[in-house]
């Protein structure tokens, strides 16, 4: 695998952990009670930190509107899913297609990432070019 298909692997892994994260997040705000629940609001504070955390180093290499709507997928799906399991939620068959929809969209969005090598190369040479052309 070269430099660039490890550096868009691992910025991929970095973003679905960001989504995990925020799944975290999310199910620690809703128990949180609105921040009354000291526990639940410290881990939703740390969850917060960390799914803003590993989301900016995904965005390094990931653009940043494909990153923030599979980040925002996997954090919608996520909290959707396990609320009935935490909580008193209701996920009806309707709500699942339309999860599953996002889902399919969220795979779609990995599939159209640019990963070609000659895109990357290509890339590689326009920016120290338009930088040197700008007097950077």
């Amino acid at each position: 695998m070269s430099s660039n298909n490890s550096s868009a692997a691992n910025a991929w892994l970095m973003l679905l952990l960001a989504g995990t994260f925020e799944i975290g997040y999310a199910l620690s705000v809703g128990g949180s009670n609105g921040f009354t629940q000291l526990t639940w609001s410290l881990v939703a504070v740390v969850f917060f930190l960390l799914t803003l955390w590993a989301l900016s180093v995904a965005l390094k290499t990931i653009d940043v509107g494909t990153g923030y709507a599979v980040w925002a997928g996997i954090g919608a799906v996520g909290a959707a899913a396990l609320g009935p399991v935490f909580f008193d939620e209701q996920l009806n068959l309707v709500q699942s297609v339309w999860l599953a929809v996002i889902i399919a969209g969220v795979v779609w969005l990995k599939l159209a990432d640019k990963t070609s090598g000659a895109d990357d190369t290509q890339a590689a040479v326009e920016r120290p070019q338009a930088a040197q052309s700008a007097g950077v």
